[in-house]
């Protein structure tokens, strides 16, 4: 459950994700440069097709989410993609919410951003390895979102302290299948469009 619906999370925490997506989309406007706009546009479109995708897992269910690897190739761009997108199916398909827009995109683009900052580096150098690394990415990526969310929700009401702990574990499987896609595609483009890898704006 990385999109939150409406009604579920305190004032103060949606205003803190509110402000934190703010400066977030804003960041990832300014770098988002021409090159980058269509990636930014299809990795957009595939975590809105692979998102409608939802497995039940537990309580709740599970779906691709992506980030690590729009951190990687966006970088800050990531932001303003993953905005686009939830908004889009708030909107359309009633996912999430509108009140809940900021703190969804930040638990969701924060983490890959982070995660990507830190292993993007040896990522693209990698000769050997990069495949296990772009793994460790998309799921510390996941693992990331799952703290968020959890966190968020504990943050709102210690009513939600138990089922933020229950949905926390949800997400290990999630971990391990993100790996893999993560892992995969990466090392495909590294084989045949490295650049690709490499956020424009570096």
């Amino acid at each position: 459950m990385a999109h939150i619906p409406d009604g579920l999370l305190s004032a103060p925490v949606l205003v803190s994700g509110a402000v934190a997506a703010v400066v977030g989309v804003g960041l990832g406007l300014r770098r988002l440069d021409e090159r980058l706009i269509p990636r930014a546009g299809i990795l957009a479109a595939a975590l809105f097709v692979g998102s409608l995708v939802a497995i039940p897992v537990g309580p709740t269910s599970v779906h691709v989410l992506l980030s690590g690897l729009m951190g990687l190739m966006l970088g800050v761009a990531a932001f303003p993609a993953v905005f686009v997108m939830l908004l889009l199916q708030a909107l359309l398909f009633g996912f999430g919410g509108l009140t809940t827009l900021g703190v969804n995109t930040v638990n969701i683009a924060l983490p890959g951003v982070a995660f990507a900052a830190l292993l993007g580096p040896m990522i693209r150098r990698a000769d050997n390895g990069r495949a296990a690394l772009a793994g460790l990415l998309g799921a510390l990526s996941v693992a990331g979102t799952g703290g968020l969310v959890a966190l968020s929700l504990a943050l709102s009401s210690s009513d939600y302290t138990p089922v933020a702990s229950v949905l926390l574990a949800t997400y290990a499987p999630l971990m391990i299948g993100e790996a893999f896609v993560t892992a995969t595609i990466v090392a495909f483009l590294g084989r045949v469009r490295p650049a690709a890898l490499q956020p424009a704006a570096s």
